[in-house]
């Protein structure tokens, strides 16, 4: 275990010299690491195989495509709050209701922010909160937008666990439910993971399509009926289409 640290350690020795050098050749990594020849050899074979590092037609190295990859993952996630934030502020003054914004982390959903119901009971749901993507309207409609194939992999893996008295208990249940989102384009949720809680989700897309987010207004379950629930459904889909614009979806 302690040389496969140590070889970690290592790794990351050599990635942190591309802070200071857009590229560098091998002799300058070994130089300027202080690695053996051998072993920074190896190091940057796998780095490059991991496409940590790429090396160029002049056999000098440079940070590799990786790296492009979740630095994007990182600006959109990051970028994300501050373009939904007005939206937000907004759909909460037209609704009194919590609205909260969450992303897709692996197989969990993240709040990422959240404007608190001015209602007297509060929801329990907070930043940082994780909730498995099947369970409750705003997890399971950035499940809904997942292209097919993840979706299918997610569904052939997933354990459904009860939270509420309203969790979905079956694959068919959970299927159906994708699809009818899919159909209208959000999803609604009763008691899933708190009970006589309700929730609504919209998709929010980037220029691509690819579900980036997701934006939900929550409450107490009784307030979600009728006209209600109509008027809220407008509010929230005019919020997502918003925030979707500012991320280049163009609506077809």
């Amino acid at each position: 275990m302690q040389s496969k640290n140590k070889t970690v350690m290592r790794s990351m020795e050599i990635l942190n010299l591309f802070i200071h050098h857009a590229k560098l050749s091998f002799n300058e990594i070994v130089e300027h690491s202080g690695i053996p020849k051998t072993s920074a050899y190896r190091m940057v074979q796998t780095l490059e195989e991991m496409d940590l590092l790429d090396k160029d037609a002049n056999g000098h190295y440079s940070l590799g495509v990786l790296f492009l990859r979740f630095g994007h993952l990182v600006s959109e996630r990051m970028d994300i709050r501050q373009l939904a934030i007005p939206a937000m502020e907004k759909l909460h003054k037209e609704t009194g209701q919590a609205i909260n914004l969450i992303i897709r982390d692996r197989d969990e959903a993240v709040y990422i922010e959240k404007i608190q119901s001015i209602q007297p009971v509060r929801l329990y749901t907070m930043i940082g909160r994780r909730t498995p993507l099947y369970a409750g309207a705003c997890a399971r409609v950035i499940l809904s937008f997942l292209p097919a194939q993840q979706r299918e992999e997610y569904l052939k893996r997933v354990e459904l666990v009860p939270f509420a008295k309203g969790t979905i208990a079956t694959i068919e249940d959970l299927r159906q439910s994708i699809s009818q989102t899919r159909n209208v384009g959000y999803t609604i949720s009763y008691s899933e993971l708190e009970d006589f809680t309700a929730a609504i989700a919209f998709p929010i897309l980037d220029y691509k399509g690819d579900i980036i987010a997701g934006i939900s207004i929550a409450g107490i379950e009784k307030d979600y009926e009728g006209e209600a629930l109509e008027h809220f459904i407008t509010l929230g889909k005019q919020s997502a289409s918003e925030i979707s614009a500012k991320l280049g979806y163009i609506e077809s």
